[in-house]
């Protein structure tokens, strides 16, 4: 039996090895803390693949949901039974209940199963027009996940029980998680035991040299180092580069960031290195790009600022959670940089309670990439990376691009933006950012369940609209963003007068009478909004002058700096137009769910190791 048992693993093991290889399963993840759960992909323009691989000898369950739930999702359930692949497509409704679909969306490609594993193969098209399927697209999609011990029965699956999850991936633009070269040099910046403060939002800072190189090297791949069960605690990273001058008693000295008696030395970290978020993996840089260090104008000292994301104020935390660099001499064509746009990050971005849909725009200027860009490089740089970053009541977000007054495609979009899954996309075609261009950053927010204003802020409760863009050829601009002028904010809830000279912050409100010795954060709390006034507001706020930031590297400014433009004249829903599903041939119920000839696990496994002509086709 134990021979049997092994011989059945090996088999399993080979066809699970040649068979994905054979078919070009180019994305892998893990759905499961323990392992248990793992899946393959890969698509084309219309169909993705998935191999499923879960230890378990009953069914698997797999689907897709608007916002990881089980109500209203898009499931496909299948195993092996008595030698035989099976596969159904099934629905959840409002209430969780699971129903057979119908139309079955979901092709078999083939099915193996040991004393303890499964491996299930199949197909779907990437829009199947069928009003019980998600459509898959370039944005997060939410994948849940479930298995049993027992097969599906003639009155349907087993309940789950806890073996059952979720997981936000990017089916069609996978973060680049390629690992290093064997034998790469790395270098690891992280924190010591950090105690975690009981409170719902610490930045934690910490300088950091750079380890010295005795000739220009190129960092080649960044991977996130979250201490084991801080997975949630640990809601991004940021490196900056440093003022190289700085004085090196500051190392290793690690303080609250934004704090009174922080050191003065991290006041000269202001350029944007490096970027991670909550969810993502480990970056690496195209073959012919590299972060440079080693020379003149290269980090020496950089400041890693981690945010720590604490709402239900556990106590006792201690956190050793950092990134490790990857480095080599052998010299990439280009040098990367890193632009921050989007939205200040300010209290004059504010976002009406009780709002579905509240838009925000942070505007990369034509004057600030004219100027810039003349003086650095006129031929202009390509972007070939974007993370976009919002906060809890983040629903979407797209980084638009113009030219010539002219839309072109988004440089990055995320219509199913998860707060819990935040990674550098990296773009398939580089694209050329040139003089004159400008940039939106369009960020789409949820307030429903909020009572009060949401504040442009640090807090994870606070908000943030910004996309950072990975490029090359590094130029001299760090920062390229805008802030909605206030007085325009203001005058919409009636404010007609501030108290001056400005004494504190947030200002206070001098008329009238009502918002009398308020600030204008309690200002705008007290007034009465609807979700017309919000709507109103937001129109507004769209359309207001805006404050440009363009800065340079360390705290030099471009000239264009704190000019005052309006916003171009743009359309404003700039979504791609939906994909009509015309009447097509459906795959009937019976031909999609048929089983594949009654063969044993052996046979199965020769026939696929053997001869292409007898099996299921990719």
């Amino acid at each position: 039996m134990l021979e049997l048992a092994f011989l059945g693993a090996f088999f399993l093991s080979t066809v699970r090895l040649t068979f994905s290889q054979e078919s070009g399963y180019r994305h892998s993840a893990v759905l499961d803390a323990n392992g248990k759960y793992r899946i393959k992909w890969k698509f084309d323009d219309t169909t993705v693949t998935f191999e499923l691989e879960v230890e378990t000898t009953g069914y698997v369950g797999f689907g897709f949901s608007s916002n990881g739930a089980m109500a209203l999702s898009d499931i496909v359930i299948g195993g092996v039974s008595n030698g035989k692949p099976y596969l159904q497509d099934y629905f959840a409704d409002p209430s969780r209940k699971v129903h057979r679909d119908a139309e079955q969306s979901y092709r078999l490609v083939y099915g193996t199963e040991n004393a303890t594993h499964t491996v299930l193969a199949f197909s779907r098209d990437l829009i199947t027009c069928d009003p019980n399927d998600k459509d898959i697209s370039a944005s997060t999609v939410r994948v849940i996940w479930a298995y049993h011990e027992e097969d599906v029965r003639p009155s349907g699956p087993m309940y789950h029980g806890v073996n059952r999850g979720r997981k936000s991936l990017r089916l069609l633009n996978p973060g680049s998680g390629a690992a290093a070269p064997l034998g790469s040099a790395s270098f690891d910046l992280q924190n010591d035991h950090v105690p975690v403060p009981s409170k719902d939002t610490t930045y934690w800072c910490r300088i950091f040299k750079i380890p010295e190189v005795q000739k220009k090297h190129h960092i080649i791949r960044i991977e996130p180092l979250i201490q084991r069960g801080h997975e949630n605690l640990v809601h991004h990273i940021l490196l900056y580069q440093c003022d190289s001058s700085l004085d090196e008693t500051d190392l290793k000295r690690g303080h609250e960031c934004f704090h009174p008696n922080m050191p003065d030395s991290f006041i000269t970290c202001e350029t944007v290195v490096f970027a991670w978020a909550i969810g993502g993996e480990g970056f690496s840089y195209p073959s012919h790009v590299g972060l440079s260090i080693g020379t003149s104008i290269d980090p020496v000292y950089v400041l890693m600022e981690v945010h720590y994301d604490n709402p239900t104020l556990q106590q006792g935390l201690l956190d050793s959670s950092g990134l490790r660099l990857f480095y080599t001499p052998k010299l990439r064509q280009y040098d990367a940089g890193v632009i921050e746009t989007g939205v200040w990050v300010s209290l004059y971005h504010m976002l009406p309670p009780g709002m579905q849909d509240y838009v925000s725009e942070g505007h990369c200027t034509r004057e600030c990439l004219q100027e810039s860009l003349e003086h650095e490089m006129p031929s202009g740089v390509q972007v070939f990376a974007v993370l976009l970053h919002a906060h809890l009541a983040g629903r979407a977000i797209r980084t638009r691009h113009f030219r010539d007054h002219e839309e072109l495609k988004p440089l990055a979009y995320d219509d199913e933006f998860d707060f819990n899954f935040q990674e550098f996309l990296p773009l398939s075609k580089e694209r050329l950012l040139l003089p004159g261009d400008n940039l939106i950053t369009e960020c789409k927010y949820n307030t429903k369940g909020r009572v009060n204003m949401t504040w442009g802020g640090l807090s994870t409760r606070d908000e943030m609209c910004l996309s950072y863009l990975l490029y090359y050829p590094r130029i001299n601009l760090a920062r390229c963003e805008s802030l909605p002028e206030i007085n325009g904010q203001l005058k919409f809830i009636g404010v007609k007068e501030i108290q001056l000279p400005v004494r504190t912050w947030p200002f206070v409100i001098k008329s009238p009478k009502r918002y009398s010795n308020l600030s204008f954060t309690e200002a705008m709390d007290k007034f009465r909004w609807s979700k017309k006034r919000g709507k109103a507001f937001n129109e507004v706020v769209l359309q207001l002058p805006m404050n440009v930031r363009c800065s340079k590297w360390g705290q030099d400014e471009w000239s264009i700096q704190g000019m005052i433009v309006s916003p171009p004249e743009v359309r404003r829903d700039s979504r791609p137009t939906p994909t009509l599903c015309s009447p097509r041939s459906k795959v009937s119920s019976s031909s999609s769910s048929s089983q594949l000839p009654a063969l044993t696990t052996l046979f199965y496994c020769c026939c696929l190791l053997s001869s292409a002509l007898l099996c299921p086709s990719l």
